[in-house]
């Protein structure tokens, strides 16, 4: 495992190579997929989350984020929040199953089946997990900030909810 060490100058040291690297260098080590962890210099603390924060800061300084307001806004309700670690499982499980499915299409392309009908599937599986997902993950933020709103007061929190407005028909 790739050790960096970082000093209280804010440099960061990279121990294989033996010299001073930036955090752009530590995004290309990621991109890599190369084991790594960086650690205080004085201390020896793992200190790799701190780091990948600052480059997800950074990241989301560009001209294209991704995350939006609204969704930092409803991270951070989370946190203190009794759904924090089923959030963060989530997150993860999310993550993982986007992973798949992008070495999935990326091994497609690799292997030029592009035009075969099996590809033209395997997008439209993706692209059906991928609303799939979309309504999931707003289920999970509308059931999970239901808990975050004020109580309402007095008869107001004795009455049932409304029932939704359906939609008018067109003609």
């Amino acid at each position: 495992m790739r050790v960096i060490k970082k000093y209280p100058n804010r440099r960061l040291y990279d121990t294989e190579k033996s010299s001073y690297i930036t955090l752009s260098q530590v995004h290309d080590i990621i991109r890599s997929n190369e084991d790594f962890k960086v650690v205080d210099a004085e201390t020896g603390e793992d200190i790799t989350r701190s780091i990948l924060i600052q480059i997800i800061i950074d990241q989301e300084n560009s001209e294209n984020p991704i995350f939006t307001t609204d969704m930092l806004t409803k991270f951070i309700r989370f946190y203190d929040d009794a759904a924090q670690s089923l959030f963060g499982e989530f997150l993860e499980k999310n993550m993982s199953m986007f992973t798949e499915q992008q070495k999935k299409f990326q091994q497609q392309v690799v292997e030029g089946l592009m035009d075969s009908p099996v590809t033209r599937m395997m997008q439209d599986v993706t692209e059906r997990n991928l609303t799939m997902w979309q309504d999931m993950q707003q289920r999970f933020f509308d059931i999970a900030t239901m808990g975050i709103r004020p109580a309402a007061s007095g008869d107001e929190a004795e009455k049932p909810a409304a029932e939704p407005k359906s939609k008018k028909k067109r003609k």
